[in-house]
């Protein structure tokens, strides 16, 4: 497998630095949780939204305001709740009875990162409105089309999947728009210690300096959409894909009648881009298989949906998707 020669040295050297210098705040910021930092900064390298999920107080805005505050684009933070309504989000238009138009006031969408804070306390309208601005970069307010910041836009959103009073859970079509969904588990007895320890030594209204720029990260998505993906891990990636729809021609009847229903063609192009970012991140200008293994639950961990007595069962997509690796043939 050939290095791809579109990545020169120094443009390599670079997205390397820059990454680091992104990792290494996340690590400041955020005690523990690995695999949440590492999932954060591929898909800020991949240029996908993320969504982040647990019980409350996991740090999940933490998370994501920590992401946002590396770079230096512009941030808003959205608290999600039942009253809220698209035009709070996307903007609408006002009328100015001084000089008898309607002016266009943008919502806090228009921003580089976007935090959509508990996202499933929104009702359906409302996380609808989201649907066109995740897709296709764009909000139609009024009759206008208008355009969020081309560079970098990502939505990362955080949802609790314990309280269900006054919650609307995201629909298929929503959770797909999210490249990656990334699970937080509770930290250790040491990890909390030293949670607390970081509490303490930070100070209240400390401002946090970012160490990137927005352009040099969207130099780093530019990088990163150059890395050399072999035909033979696109096929092995359209196999994985292909094994959710169809589980049992791979995996078998017995996991088979857990899976109800499989992932999108957004799955296999969240994969490649993904697995782009794991092998640049591991110091590599080409895919890799185990690349591909690295981000496969991150990325189909929300896309597969699991059928009654799967749930009975205690069977988690977890399960499935590893069942689904360990079946593929290796490239």
């Amino acid at each position: 497998m050939s290095e791809n020669i579109q990545i020169s040295d120094e443009e390599f050297a670079f997205a390397r630095d820059t990454v680091k210098k992104v990792y290494d705040y996340l690590a400041a910021r955020i005690v523990g949780q690995l695999n949440l930092k590492r999932a954060l900064l591929l898909a800020l390298m991949a240029d996908g939204h993320v969504l982040l999920e647990s019980v409350p107080g996991l740090a999940k805005t933490t998370a994501a305001k920590a992401l946002a505050d590396s770079i230096s684009g512009s941030f808003s933070r959205i608290q999600c709740t039942p009253d809220l309504f698209p035009s709070d989000i996307t903007g609408t238009m006002i009328y100015d009875q001084r000089v008898g138009e309607f002016n266009t006031i943008k919502g806090p969408v228009f921003a580089n990162i976007v935090l959509l804070d508990e996202i499933n306390r929104s009702n359906a309208k409302t996380q609808s409105a989201m649907l066109e601005v995740m897709e296709e970069k764009q909000v139609t307010i009024g009759s206008q089309t208008h355009k969020v910041p081309s560079d970098v836009f990502i939505v990362i959103a955080t949802q609790n999947p314990i309280e269900q009073e006054g919650t609307y859970p995201l629909s298929e079509a929503q959770t797909d728009r999210f490249m990656i969904k990334e699970v937080i588990q509770y930290p250790t007895a040491e990890e909390e210690v030293m949670i607390m320890n970081l509490k303490e030594q930070q100070k209240s209204g400390e401002a946090a300096l970012p160490v990137v720029s927005i352009d040099e990260i969207d130099r780093v998505q530019d990088i990163t959409s150059k890395v050399y993906v072999d035909s033979s891990v696109k096929t092995y990636i359209a196999r994985i894909v292909y094994a959710t729809r169809h589980p049992e021609t791979v995996i078998g009847k017995e996991y088979a009648e857990y899976v109800k229903m499989g992932a999108s063609p957004r799955a296999s192009i969240a994969l490649i881009r993904m697995a782009k970012a794991s092998a640049l991140n591991s110091g590599r200008r080409y895919v890799t298989p185990d690349d591909v293994k690295k981000v496969a639950q991150c990325v189909l961990c929300h896309r597969i949906s699991l059928s009654f007595s799967a749930i009975v069962g205690k069977i988690r997509t977890e399960d499935i998707i590893s069942k689904i690796l360990q079946s593929v043939q290796t490239p």
